[in-house]
């Protein structure tokens, strides 16, 4: 067997870690995984919000209870995940719009929208946090 043979490298496959540890994903790319994974965090809490929403236009003792489970802290901290989900994916949805109209496509821009698509989920999940808090 020759020596470039022994040498040659096995392919890399894809996994959690590969992705999390030894690839390193361009901005871009961080916001559209974060885009599919806040979608998908926002269609399967809505039967959460609902089943509240039901509970507290039920009765009156509904809505005290509502009220009162509203304020634990587990369910503010899982309040403020799904404001954050919101507000990502509704600045990442505005920026797929622009890409759509060929709006700012080349690398430079890609990354620098990417970049503002996060601060600013970031920035009105703060500002809505604090109204939460």
């Amino acid at each position: 067997m020759s020596s470039a043979a022994a040498k040659k490298t096995r392919p890399k496959y894809l996994s959690l870690t590969a992705l999390l540890f030894e690839i390193r994903l361009p901005l871009p790319g961080w916001v559209s995984i974060l885009h599919r994974a806040s979608g998908a965090l926002l269609f399967l809490a809505g039967v959460w919000v609902l089943f509240i929403l039901d509970r507290s236009l039920a009765s009156q003792d509904g809505f005290e209870l509502a009220k009162h489970y509203l304020k634990l802290p587990l369910v503010k901290l899982s309040l403020l995940v799904l404001v954050w989900a919101y507000c990502h994916h509704f600045c990442a949805g505005i920026r797929y719009l622009f890409l759509d109209l060929d709006k700012g496509v080349d690398l430079k821009t890609a990354r620098l929208t990417g970049g503002v698509v996060i601060a600013a989920g970031l920035a009105l999940t703060a500002y809505f946090g604090a109204m939460l808090w």
